[in-house]
């Protein structure tokens, strides 16, 4: 009985627990001969059905940690802006050159065209301000008036989104300097900037190419570069080049034999001073035709690329 008892319970361990175990179940496991008959199994079946209740497990599957949830939202974005320009109050003036450049390249792509009408007025003025003290750089009020984002946060535009973007590029180009905190603006700018822009960002990234705009750079001096700007610097190459030809055939015109001078150093400096010159004007009508040619060919490159 006691092998019967122990069989029993291993036969109970592995059938299922909420399923009540038959009798038949039972007997067959006592009695390997026994064969039930078909009044049994229905029995069986019946008693299964009476006792056994199904148990419905109530479950739901809840969303969390979503991509949108684990976003900031933009007014915490706009405030990382503002900490990014938390600089050293001599920062932007003690930039390079070509990195001071770059700086007004990135106020110029803030605040160019009808920033009032694309951003509002609240809005416009604030980006017009910010620009003009990257152009001064004035490190203090720039983080002055980048702290004043946050609170312009409901009105903000997708075009206040575009430049902020654009912005944050020329950022981005001027590379590692300092501590990186170039590039630290160039990301919370750029991150700033593109939920604003959302679905005219990549509109702007395709056009971009065509809408490009050229800048030519000396020194401090900074022309957008057009076709209608290039055809005016191939007029003034051409007139420049005749000029510099006219005058110099004008100096070899005079043969050195009609040079009269109290002494032999004098003639001999008149003669250098002649030919010195005559390098100089020729050296210059060779160089206008080549400027005049290079502006002609870029003039008609910007036309088709405007077209």
């Amino acid at each position: 009985m006691s092998s019967s008892s122990s069989s029993f319970s291993l036969f109970q361990s592995i059938t299922f627990p909420s399923a009540p175990c038959p009798s038949n179940a039972l007997l067959f496991h006592n009695n390997p001969s026994y064969i039930p008959s078909k009044t049994t199994f229905k029995h069986s079946f019946n008693s299964k059905t009476l006792l056994s209740k199904p148990i419905t497990v109530p479950f739901a599957l809840t969303e969390s940690d979503s991509p949108k949830s684990l976003e900031p939202d933009l007014q915490t974005l706009l405030q990382q802006v503002a900490d990014s320009f938390d600089l050293p109050s001599d920062y932007f003036s003690q930039l390079p050159d070509d990195l001071r450049l770059d700086l007004n390249d990135a106020a110029f792509d803030l605040s160019n065209g009808p920033v009032i009408d694309e951003c509002g007025v609240e809005v416009g003025e604030a980006l017009l301000n910010l620009s003009r003290a990257w152009e001064l750089a004035d490190t203090s009020t720039s983080y002055t008036l980048a702290s004043k984002l946050p609170s312009l946060v409901n009105s903000l535009t997708d075009a206040c989104g575009r430049r902020l973007v654009a912005a944050g590029r020329r950022f981005q180009s001027m590379g590692q300097y300092g501590q990186g905190e170039l590039q630290k603006i160039a990301k919370a700018m750029d991150a700033a900037g593109r939920p604003l822009s959302a679905s005219s960002i990549s509109a702007t990234t395709e056009e971009q190419p065509k809408t490009e705009i050229r800048m030519f750079k000396f020194g401090e001096l900074q022309v957008e570069v057009t076709s209608d700007k290039a055809n005016i610097g191939v007029a003034i190459g051409f007139v420049f080049g005749i000029l510099s030809w006219q005058i110099a055939q004008g100096i070899q015109s005079v043969p050195e034999s009609s040079l009269e001078y109290a002494n032999d150093n004098a003639l001999l400096l008149a003669k250098s001073l002649r030919g010195a010159l005559l390098a100089i004007f020729y050296s210059s009508t060779i160089l206008s035709v080549f400027t005049t040619i290079g502006l002609f060919l870029l003039g008609r490159q910007l036309k088709s690329e405007g077209k």
